[in-house]
C-alpha cells in the first residue's frame, strides 16, 4: 500500500486563495493569500498600508 506524498500542512493550505494588490500610492504589486485577510499589509516599496478591498482574485493561483 503506498501513501500519498504531501508537506505537513498539505490539507490546510490547499484551498488558499492568491490576490494581487496594488499599493495606492505607488501602484506597486503585493501578493496576499486569503488566510491573511484579518492583519494589516503595507507596501514594501514605499510603507503604504493596502486596502485589501481592492484586491483582485489572482487567476494563476
Amino acid at each position: 500500500m503506498t501513501t500519498p506524498q504531501h508537506c505537513p500542512g498539505f490539507q490546510h493550505n490547499k484551498n488558499l486563495r492568491s490576490f494581487v494588490c496594488k499599493c495606492p500610492e505607488c501602484g506597486e504589486k503585493k501578493e496576499i493569500f486569503s488566510d491573511e485577510f484579518d492583519k494589516t499589509h503595507k507596501c514594501a516599496k514605499c510603507g503604504q498600508e493596502i486596502d485589501f478591498s481592492q484586491c483582485t482574485l489572482d487567476g494563476g493561483a
